[in-house]
């Protein structure tokens, strides 16, 4: 049987979040590029920023000793006209040294996408990352690791390991990213709500 216009829509997105992914992930920064609209910004721990200081921002870590890449889970979409929000369940992997011990952080969640279809082609507008849980490991199973715990504690529970890592790289980590459960998650679906209703993206 031919598939529906809506299911063509919805493996469309998901091909252009898995996409997002696997160029990003491998240094592929033409393509990389195609996935965002011109105004596309993303929401990450580590910075906050359109579509071109992201990319760059990106390939100076692809470039040095730190590791970060992304693997992927389900996703669903709510599709309204020429717009949607897609939800995809993620892992953040990320590998630097910390406190002098070489360590792997993940962290576990969900990106939250607003898109938009412009002249045929879906694109991202927003891409917000949900922060789960998360923890961090010594690649050397040996190794002892001590944390700050005031600094671990300073940071929310989703992803507090992630952000002593990337805080210990020098990176300025905001601190009020979404989590499961809290006001910060649910700013976020009234956002997706209003968006999905063609009223203004205003976060």
């Amino acid at each position: 049987m031919p598939m529906s216009d809506e299911m063509i829509e919805r493996l469309t997105i998901r091909e252009l979040v898995e996409n997002w992914a696997i160029w990003r992930d491998s240094g592929d920064w033409e393509r990389f590029r195609t996935v965002w609209h011109d105004d596309g910004r993303m929401m990450a721990t580590w910075l906050q920023a359109d579509r071109d200081t992201f990319i760059a921002g990106s390939r100076k870590v692809f470039e040095s000793d730190v590791s970060i890449i992304h693997f992927l889970g389900g996703t669903t979409s709510d599709i309204a006209g020429n717009r949607a929000i897609a939800q995809t369940k993620m892992t953040i992997n990320q590998r630097a040294e910390v406190e002098g011990v070489w360590c792997d952080v993940v962290c576990l969640g969900r990106f939250y996408d607003f898109l938009e279809k412009r002249d045929g082609r879906w694109g991202f507008v927003v891409r917000q990352p949900i922060y789960e849980k998360d923890w961090i490991a010594p690649l050397d199973p040996g190794a002892t690791l001590t944390l700050d715990q005031s600094i671990l504690d300073s940071y929310p529970v989703g992803y507090r390991h992630l952000a002593y890592l990337q805080a210990g790289l020098g990176y300025d980590v905001k601190r009020d990213m979404p989590g499961l459960k809290g006001p910060e998650v649910e700013a976020l679906y009234a956002h997706g709500k209003a968006w999905l209703e063609g009223k203004p993206l205003e976060m």
